[in-house]
């Protein structure tokens, strides 16, 4: 017996709309990369605006759609469950396969950055809902944190130290002119078609199931949207680029606290649900203090640090879930 014509139909729609949204982002990164160089842009500035915006955008228009639509749980949920998922999952599953060595890594500085977003964010919900005003002070502190990230490649670079953003991800000097107009209009039209197509599926499924909007931003649409971030860390992981999968998740999050619901907040009020106050938020900040041993104790991510991180989240999300 198989399902009723509507929720087949809404998860098609779900699941269209998310794999729209991973090409659609790519695409928009590598013609923006691209056409940033071809203009004279310098590669610094390419990598700490275009390609950090560009990768995250699939989650920013899914938040401004969602906003859009009146079903602003999404948005929210989204972020939240998003930054859960890079730590107990994006770090769990490619542990499971090859021991990552981030004891050779120093994230301090951006992990400390990352905890001050992470705080601020979760004042500014218990004075929800968030408004434009909280969305300004979240893009002001991500100003802050790309401004000393440029003063630090900067401050590298003038030492003699070689920068590792010379190899800027999507970057391909051979491309053509056409090329890169194609990735462009591909990109901004395959995102807000996919996002469109990601949030009606899952707010039908949600109400189907007698689910909340919340619940599943928390769970579908974030883990959905985290799945690029974890195929780059298992490939991160497989080729013992450690850095690359810590970083690439400390940096997701930052982004995702302050540039998505910053934007966000500036296209209409976000309600924050007590769910979040009473539980959420503390697991996504119990998530982020998981990984104190990582960073400051130079503690490998093993395999038994797999196996608990990927319980952990299992764990989450069958409570949240239930």
């Amino acid at each position: 017996m198989g399902l009723p014509e509507g929720p087949l139909l809404d998860w098609g729609m779900t699941l269209l709309g998310l794999v729209i949204l991973v090409l659609a982002g790519d695409a928009l990164v590598k013609g923006a990369v691209n056409l940033s160089l071809r203009l004279g842009v310098p590669a610094l500035i390419v990598s700490l605006t275009i390609v950090a915006f560009g990768t995250s955008a699939p989650e920013l228009i899914i938040s401004i759609n969602a906003i859009l639509d009146d079903v602003p749980g999404i948005a929210l949920g989204n972020v939240v469950g998003s930054n859960t998922a890079n730590i107990l999952l994006v770090l769990g599953v490619p542990a499971l396969l090859a021991t990552m060595h981030t004891s050779e890594c120093e994230t301090r500085k951006s992990y400390l950055q990352m905890l001050f977003a992470t705080f601020l964010f979760i004042s500014i919900c218990f004075f929800g809902p968030i408004r434009w005003w909280h969305g300004l002070i979240l893009l002001g502190g991500l100003a802050i944190m790309l401004l000393t990230a440029f003063l630090d490649v900067r401050r590298h670079r003038s030492d003699g130290i070689p920068a590792a953003d010379e190899d800027v991800e999507g970057a391909d000097p051979s491309i053509a002119g056409w090329r890169i107009a194609v990735y462009l209009l591909l990109g901004l039209a395959g995102l807000p078609l996919g996002a469109e197509l990601l949030v009606s599926g899952s707010v039908n499924i949600a109400r189907t199931f007698g689910l909340s909007e919340s619940v599943i931003g928390l769970t579908l649409v974030a883990i959905g949207t985290s799945l690029p971030e974890l195929a780059t860390t298992v490939m991160a992981a497989l080729r013992r680029q450690a850095d690359v999968a810590l970083g690439n998740v400390i940096g997701s999050n930052m982004f995702n606290l302050l540039a998505i619901i910053g934007i966000a907040a500036l296209v209409g009020p976000i309600p924050v649900d007590p769910a979040f106050l009473a539980f959420d938020l503390w697991i996504m900040l119990g998530a982020s203090l998981l990984l104190i041993p990582f960073v400051f104790l130079k503690k490998d991510i093993t395999r038994l640090w797999g196996i608990i991180l990927s319980g952990l989240y299992l764990a989450y999300m069958v409570i949240v879930l239930t």
